[in-house]
C-alpha cells in the first residue's frame, strides 16, 4: 500500500518533519495513509447527517407528514427489520467484486431515498423512503468492512477505534444541528435537515470515489455465499456481542427516561451525560485499543466491560432515592464508569470482528456482524424500557447482570472459534 507523501512547514523538512508526523500518527491524530484519511473523512461527513436525521426523523414524520405516533413507530420498525436482510448478500457481492464501488452505489441510493422523503405525504411513501435508506445503509456497512480491513493494514483495530472516535465527534455536531431544528420547530427547519442529510451522502461519496480500487481476494473453492452463517463460533460471537452493544442504548434511551420519570435531577443532565460519554470516547478510544490484539486479550477486555456496565448501572440506579444535585453527582459517576466499559467493549469487539473473519469474506462477515448490531437496536428499546424504566432499580441490576454473563461467556466463544479454525487449517 502506497504511503502519502510527507509534508512539513518546518525550515528543515527532513528528519524534524518526519519526527513530528510520526509522533502525530502514534498519538492517533492522523494516519500515514491517504486511503485511511479518506475513509475517516467520508465517515465523518456521513455520520454528521445521519446523526441529525436519526434525532429528528420522528418529529419530521409527526410535524411535517402528520403521521400518528403509532404510524411513526410502525414505519421505523419495518425499516429496521427489513434493513437487516441486505448486509450478508451485499457483503458477499463486495467480497467478490469491488467494495468501493458497491459502497458508492449504496451512498447514492441513500441520497435519493432521503430526498424522496421530502415528497412523502402519507404513511407508505414514508415507510418506503426510510426502508430503502436502511437497506442501503446496512449494505454500505457490509461493503465498508473489506475497505477498513485492507486499508487498515496491520492496525485494523486501532484504525477502527479511530473511525469510531471520528464518528462520535460527528454525531455531536449532528446532534447540535438537530437541536437547533427542534428549537426552531418549523417545517422548513426539519426539511433543511433532511436535505442536508441527503447532501452528506453525496459528500461522502465524493471523498470515497478517490479511493483506489481493490481487486477481490482469492477465496477457497468451498467458500460459499453463506459461509459466515455456517461459522457457528462467529455467529455466537455476534449474538453475545449484539447483547453487549445494548449498552449504547442505556445512555441514549434508558437514562433520559430514568432522569425525567424516576429522579429529581434536572432534565439538562441528560445532555451533560451524553456530552461526557461522547468526549470520553473521542479522546480515549484509541488509547484504550492499544494492546488489544488477538482473542486472548480481546476476550478479557469484553469481560471487564460487562463488570463495568454492572457497576455503572448499579450506581445510576441509586439516584432515584436522593435529592437533585446528589442524583446528578451519583449518575455522573455512573455514566463515567459505564463509558469506561463501553471503551473496553468496543476495543475488544472491533478486534474480534476482523480477527475472526477470513480476509476473503470480510464483507459477508461484516453483514452478519451488522445484523447482530441491528437486532440489538430493535430489541433494546423494549428491553430497557421494561427493565430499567418500568421495573426500576432491580431492573438496572438485572440488565447489568445480563452484560456480565455475556462478557464472561465471550472468552469461551473465542476459544471455540480458535479451535474450529485450527481444525479447518489442519484439514487443508
Amino acid at each position: 500500500m502506497s504511503q502519502a507523501p510527507t509534508t512539513s512547514t518546518d525550515s528543515n523538512p527532513g528528519k524534524m518533519g518526519d519526527a513530528k508526523r510520526s509522533w502525530a500518527v502514534r498519538r492517533g491524530l492522523l494516519w500515514d495513509s491517504g486511503p485511511q484519511r479518506k475513509l475517516a473523512l467520508a465517515g465523518f461527513v456521513n455520520q454528521l447527517g445521519t446523526a441529525a436525521f436519526l434525532t429528528t426523523v420522528p418529529l419530521y414524520a409527526l410535524r411535517v407528514i402528520h403521521l400518528s405516533i403509532g404510524q411513526v413507530g410502525l414505519g421505523l420498525s419495518i425499516a429496521a427489520v427489513v434493513g437487516l436482510i441486505a448486509g450478508i448478500p451485499v457483503g458477499h457481492l463486495a467480497d467478490r467484486r469491488w467494495p468501493r464501488d458497491i459502497l458508492l452505489i449504496t451512498l447514492l441510493t441513500q441520497s435519493l431515498s432521503m430526498t424522496s422523503l421530502l415528497f412523502a405525504h402519507s404513511l407508505w411513501p414514508f415507510v418506503l423512503a426510510v426502508t430503502v435508506t436502511d437497506l442501503a445503509g446496512s449494505s454500505g456497512g457490509a461493503a465498508r468492512g473489506p475497505l477498513i480491513r485492507r486499508f487498515g493494514g496491520d492496525e485494523v483495530p486501532k484504525f477502527r477505534s479511530y473511525l469510531r472516535s471520528v464518528a462520535m465527534l460527528a454525531s455531536t455536531f449532528g446532534a447540535l444541528a438537530a437541536g437547533a431544528a427542534v428549537q426552531i420547530d418549523t417545517d422548513t427547519a426539519y426539511r433543511a435537515l433532511i436535505l442536508g442529510n441527503a447532501l452528506t451522502f453525496l459528500g461522502s461519496a465524493a471523498v470515497l470515489v478517490r479511493l483506489p480500487k481493490l481487486e477481490p481476494l482469492p477465496s477457497p473453492h468451498e467458500a460459499g455465499r453463506w459461509l459466515a452463517l455456517r461459522d457457528k463460533p462467529y455467529v455466537m460471537f455476534v449474538v453475545l456481542d449484539g447483547i453487549m452493544w445494548i449498552h449504547s442504548e442505556v445512555l441514549s434511551y434508558a437514562l433520559p427516561l430514568w432522569v425525567v420519570l424516576r429522579t429529581e435531577a434536572p432534565r439538562w443532565f441528560v445532555g451533560l451525560a451524553i456530552a461526557v460519554n461522547t468526549m470520553m470516547v473521542v479522546f480515549l478510544q484509541i488509547r484504550t485499543s492499544r494492546g488489544i490484539k488477538g482473542g486472548t486479550v480481546a476476550g478479557p477486555s469484553i469481560r471487564r466491560a460487562g463488570l463495568a456496565f454492572l457497576v455503572g448501572m448499579s450506581v445510576i440506579a441509586t439516584a432515584s432515592a436522593v435529592p437533585g444535585w446528589a442524583a446528578v453527582t451519583i449518575m455522573l459517576a455512573g455514566v463515567a464508569v459505564h463509558t469506561v466499559g463501553s471503551l473496553w467493549h468496543a476495543a475488544g469487539s472491533l478486534e474480534l470482528r476482523f480477527r475472526l473473519a477470513p480476509a476473503h469474506a470480510q464483507g459477508q462477515y461484516s453483514g452478519v456482524f451488522g445484523m447482530g448490531m441491528g437486532l440489538c437496536y430493535v430489541v433494546a428499546p423494549s428491553l430497557l424500557g421494561l427493565l430499567c424504566v418500568t421495573w426500576g432499580t432491580p431492573g438496572w441490576l438485572v440488565m447489568g447482570g445480563i452484560f456480565v454473563a455475556s462478557g464472561i461467556a465471550m472468552p469461551y466463544v473465542i476459544q471455540w472459534a480458535g479451535h474450529s479454525r485450527e481444525t479447518a487449517d489442519s484439514a487443508d
